[in-house]
C-alpha cells in the first residue's frame, strides 16, 4: 500500500478506531488472509443483512411523524446506507465470481446476535440499543477492512484497494447511527454506548469457534 493511500485510508478510520474500544488480534488478521474465501462469503452475507436492516428502521420507524426532523432523517440516512449496502454486496459477489468462489449462504459468527439479545424490549429503549448496535457493527467492519488492508499489503493490490474504498463509507454509517441515537430522547445515552463497548470488544478478543468476518480470536479451523 503506497504512503498516500495508507494516510487517506488511517483518516477515513480514525473515527471508528477511537470509538471502539480495541482493535482486531493479529492472531484473527492472520488467519483471515489465509482463509478469503470464507471472509469474503462472510462478508457479502454481512453487505445484505445491513441493507435490510436499514430497510428494517425504515418501515418500523418511518411511520408516525414524518414531519419531525428526526424521522426525516431516519428514513433518508437509511435509504442511502441501503443503497449502498446494496452496492457493496454487488461488489463482493463480483470478486467472489471472478474468484471462482460459489456463492453461498454460511452460517453467521456470533457477534451480531450477542450483541442484539442486548438489545431492551420496551420503546424508545429498543429504538435506542438497535442504533448504537448498528453503530458499533459499522465502526467494527471499518476497523476490519482497515486490518485486512494492512495485512494483506501488497499481496492482493485489488482487494486492498476495495477494502480501502470502503473505509469513508463505513465510518459514515456508524457515525449516522449514532447521530440518530443521540437525537431519539432528551436523556444522554453514554451509558448504554459503554455498555455495548464493553460487551463487544469481550466477543472480539475472546476465543471463537468460527472464521468469520466479525468473529473473535479463531482456535480452530472453520
Amino acid at each position: 500500500m503506497n504512503s498516500q493511500l495508507s494516510n487517506q485510508s488511517g483518516i477515513h478510520a480514525a473515527p471508528a478506531l477511537s470509538f471502539l474500544l480495541c482493535r482486531t488480534p493479529k492472531a484473527w488478521a492472520s488467519r483471515a488472509v489465509q482463509e478469503l474465501p470464507i471472509i469474503l462469503l462472510d462478508h457479502v452475507s454481512l453487505e445484505l443483512k445491513a441493507a435490510q436492516q436499514a430497510q428494517s428502521l425504515i418501515r418500523r420507524y418511518g411511520g408516525g411523524d414524518n414531519s419531525s426532523d428526526w424521522t426525516f432523517s431516519l428514513m433518508e440516512k437509511m435509504s442511502k446506507l441501503a443503497r449502498e449496502e446494496l452496492r457493496h454486496f454487488e461488489q463482493v459477489l463480483s470478486i467472489l465470481h471472478k474468484r471462482g468462489i460459489s456463492y453461498r449462504r454460511i452460517p453467521a459468527s456470533r457477534y451480531a446476535n450477542a450483541l442484539h439479545s442486548e438489545i431492551r424490549e420496551v420503546e424508545p429503549n429498543r429504538l435506542i440499543d438497535t442504533l448504537i448496535v448498528g453503530a458499533i457493527i459499522e465502526a467494527r467492519s471499518c476497523e476490519r477492512f482497515f486490518c485486512l488492508s494492512s495485512e494483506l499489503g501488497t499481496k492482493e493490490p485489488d482487494l486492498v484497494t476495495f477494502y480501502n474504498s470502503l473505509l469513508k463509507s463505513e465510518s459514515r454509517h456508524f457515525q449516522g447511527y449514532l447521530s440518530l441515537a443521540e437525537g431519539v430522547g432528551d436523556d444522554p445515552i453514554s451509558d448504554r454506548i459503554a455498555f455495548f463497548l464493553k460487551h463487544e470488544k469481550a466477543l472480539i478478543l475472546q476465543p471463537d469457534s468460527v472464521m468469520r468476518f466479525h468473529s473473535g480470536v479463531p482456535i480452530k479451523n472453520s
